[in-house]
């Protein structure tokens, strides 16, 4: 209960953690962004570092199998991003990696949060989230 409280008191002091809906509107990355190539080969450790970020920041929009149904997605009437989306397939990993840097209201910005291997490594446990 307190972790939903400093949830909501985060997300209404502008920072919240929800990406755009990826179905209403596009959010598309620089092209310099997005033709950047990940460092971070796609490795079990890589995937499994990504993992406990996703679960310990991401999960609560993207929901747990990356379909927009977190536990915070109905508390803050937001619409993430569904990372179960086979169109997320399309996207390059230097988008990915440049929208886990930037943010867009009300999704944070992660740049200053976690470090650049540990966002490649995120990027990395996106790819394998089941697509559908």
């Amino acid at each position: 209960m307190v972790s939903v409280l400093a949830l909501l008191i985060f997300a209404w002091s502008g920072g919240g953690v929800a990406a755009a809906d990826s179905m209403s509107e596009k959010w598309l990355s620089p092209a310099a962004s997005a033709s950047k190539k990940n460092p971070i080969a796609p490795t079990q450790a890589s995937i499994a570092a990504g993992q406990k970020i996703y679960s310990k920041t991401c999960v609560m929009c993207h929901g747990k199998s990356g379909d927009a149904d977190g536990p915070a997605v109905i508390e803050l009437n937001i619409h993430p991003a569904k990372l179960s989306n086979p169109q997320l397939d399309t996207e390059p990993d230097g988008s990915l990696f440049w929208k886990i840097t930037t943010g867009k209201k009300p999704m944070p910005a992660y740049g200053k949060r976690f470090s650049e291997t540990d966002r490649w490594n995120l990027v990395n446990y996106i790819r394998t989230i089941p697509k559908h």
